[in-house]
């Protein structure tokens, strides 16, 4: 199967697949590494660590898609790409389809808020119509080329109007050709555990550590019936305080030795980014 077919193929066994997310493409080659079967391709991510700024709407269409493409090349497993808005109206999202399906996207995740946008665990969201929503989601159906390409729908309603609003809006998008439905930021247990009775499409929950939602284990959202699971900046926080441990270190002792509880070792760096496989090609080119 190509990665489209794996990640449908996921979707449809519902089984809470953990989708970490990249902010780049070493951070993809680690969790394609580590045997993860998808990775998300994380907004928030990259404005956290390209930009230094919060996850408000700094980034934009070119910025996602360079991030895509360069993942793309680097790793095998299907994506899942952050396409915030639509970065505009329903044209605009029919462009950004385009855009990130050419980069290499599997999976394009829209949301319901108004732009710009911010994360979906920040207080001070607001979302757009439906009708608008309905719309892009239209649009980013029409925009595919390849039938393959999976939509996945996101509303941030619930923080906002309730979550039977949300359940509401989700059924609406599904309607509209949403593959896969992302409610966010419910707050309660029970919000979480209804979910998967209430809507049909397969579902992707958000683990936002230190979010608004309760954390669960990927196994009780599996067997609840989600089809993803998603940590979108686990890694991303994990690198962060890898950075601070190790340079607290550096700025307090003046040296840092190759002590794998601290650094990657040089070696496995240089596998991880396949340095043996261009050694090899330099020598095939001579």
């Amino acid at each position: 199967m190509n990665p489209k077919q794996q990640l449908k193929a996921l979707a449809d066994a519902r089984r809470g697949v953990l989708v970490p997310g990249a902010f780049n493409a070493m951070s993809a080659k680690v969790i394609e590494d580590l045997g993860f079967e998808a990775i998300y391709v994380t907004g928030a991510g990259v404005t956290n660590m390209w930009f230094g700024m919060p996850d408000q709407g700094f980034m934009g269409l070119s910025d996602i898609a360079d991030h895509t493409a360069r993942i793309r090349d680097a790793v095998e497993v299907p994506l899942l790409v952050d396409a915030d808005t639509g970065f505009g109206n329903a044209v605009n999202t029919y462009h950004a389809v385009r855009t990130l399906e050419r980069a290499g996207a599997d999976c394009i995740q829209l949301e319901d808020q108004v732009s710009p946008k911010r994360c979906g665990h920040f207080n001070g969201k607001a979302v757009i119509e439906t009708h608008e929503m309905l719309g892009k989601i239209k649009a980013a159906v029409d925009a595919r080329r390849d039938s393959g390409t999976l939509i996945m729908a996101r509303t941030d309603a619930a923080a906002v109007h309730g979550f039977e609003a949300a359940i509401e809006r989700a059924q609406q998008f599904q309607e509209a050709g949403a593959d896969i439905l992302f409610v966010e930021a419910v707050t309660q247990a029970e919000e979480v555990r209804a979910l998967p009775q209430r809507l049909q499409a397969p579902q992707l929950m958000n683990m936002v550590i230190g979010g608004k939602t309760p954390i669960f284990n990927a196994d009780e959202l599996g067997a609840l019936g989600f089809g993803f699971v998603l940590y979108a900046n686990a890694a991303l926080q994990g690198a962060v305080a890898g950075m601070q441990k190790c340079l607290t270190l550096l700025r307090d002792e003046h040296k840092i030795d190759e002590d794998p509880a601290i650094v990657a070792p040089f070696l496995e760096r240089q596998r991880l980014v396949n340095k043996d496989f261009w050694d090899g090609l330099e020598q095939k080119y001579k």
